[in-house]
């Protein structure tokens, strides 16, 4: 590996920098679609919310709540600035975790206006309380608000223009029943397949004015998960590197090199996702381990392998969830370059019964 003199070093560190500076911010939100024909991929959903929306113009009426589940990084928020723009309504955006009680709630929908949209990022993470008050403003746009404590309390009803509630979960399973039954519109988002993110990377490059080759492209794609965002942070990395070390050209070999470096490896694979499975195979002997026992042995936690690296390791088949843990894969062994032993999840015919449902 060549290594860089101080100069190249004081410029990469400050392209890679995590707080990105204002243009960087500025550029990232320039990669976002801003109608539904530029959606790349989601073919279902585009058309289906297509027709909600068109609906709604037609009828000069606020659309149904929509409610947008799946996993982070394949365009929910985007999405949900779509609709307002679709709509030519004003975006208010909020997320669960900061409604934290009832009254954070009639706050934001008594700043409402006819026809707004709320965005509410994590939805399912909404304390108890603002649930409920958000039940009756969905149906009958109108809370009631509690004034004082004990029997001299007094609801005091509140009138709310209509609006169109559009709510994001990665964990759709955890939102309570009577909250989803009041959306009339719910979509779930899909994995993107290589050919559709290699379109988006083509499309960011643009924007991004990254020379770029098809094979560089399809490199980056290769790599990315599934995933838009990670796509697109790929590319702004392999940017930084084709700059640094190479002629700003993004090839195939540029690519490759650049990533190895960052290390995300040929299948997508991040550090994190291979320290996973490394202490599954070597610490454990392929499981099955505890998920507590299996994020102290990575030096994360437990939310972190649970939510960001499980997902992805469970749909490339290195990685089982079983009553009694998680196990390694057959598959997991080989990727490491390790022998599976004769054991391991997967490696013998009739053992997929041990799925967890």
């Amino acid at each position: 590996m060549n290594h860089l003199d101080a100069a190249e070093e004081e410029h990469l560190a400050r392209l890679t920098a995590a707080d990105a500076d204002s243009d960087e911010r500025a550029v990232e939100a320039a990669l976002r679609p801003r109608s539904l024909a530029e959606v790349v991929g989601q073919h279902r959903v585009r058309e289906q919310l297509g027709l909600v929306l068109d609906a709604a113009r037609a009828r000069g009426r606020a659309p149904d709540h929509v409610l947008l589940s799946g996993p982070p990084g394949l365009g929910k928020t985007t999405l949900a600035m779509i609709i307002a723009g679709e709509l030519g309504a004003p975006l208010r955006l909020t997320s669960g975790p900061a409604i934290t009680h009832a009254g954070d709630l009639a706050a934001i929908l008594s700043g409402l206006q006819e026809g707004d949209v709320l965005f509410v990022d994590e939805i399912h993470r909404m304390s108890r309380a603002a649930e409920e008050m958000l039940y009756m403003a969905m149906e009958d746009f109108r809370v009631d608000v509690v004034i004082g404590k004990g029997p001299g309390a007094t609801a005091i009803p509140l009138e709310i223009p209509s609006f169109t509630l559009v709510g994001a979960t990665t964990r759709a399973g955890l939102l309570p029943g009577p909250l989803r039954d009041r959306f009339g519109f719910t979509a779930h988002l899909e994995f993107y397949e290589p050919a559709e993110l290699d379109q988006i990377v083509h499309r960011s490059a643009g924007l991004l004015e990254v020379r770029l080759t098809d094979e560089g492209s399809r490199e980056i794609a290769s790599r990315s998960r599934g995933t838009p965002r990670i796509a697109n942070r790929l590319l702004r990395r392999v940017r930084d590197y084709a700059q640094v070390r190479a002629d700003g050209v993004v090839s195939h070999d540029v690519a490759r090199k650049a990533l190895e470096l960052y290390e995300v490896d040929a299948s997508g694979l991040d550090r994190l996702d291979r320290g996973v499975l490394d202490a599954l195979c070597r610490r454990f002997g392929g499981g099955p381990v505890g998920l507590s026992t299996l994020a102290v042995a990575v030096g994360e936690e437990r939310e972190t392998v649970e939510e960001v690296a499980e997902p992805f390791l469970v749909r490339l088949g290195l990685l089982a969830r079983t009553p009694r843990g998680r196990v390694a894969t057959a598959t997991a062994w080989r990727h490491l370059g390790l022998t599976a032993p004769a054991t391991a999840f997967g490696g013998a015919p009739g053992e997929a019964t041990l799925f967890e449902e």
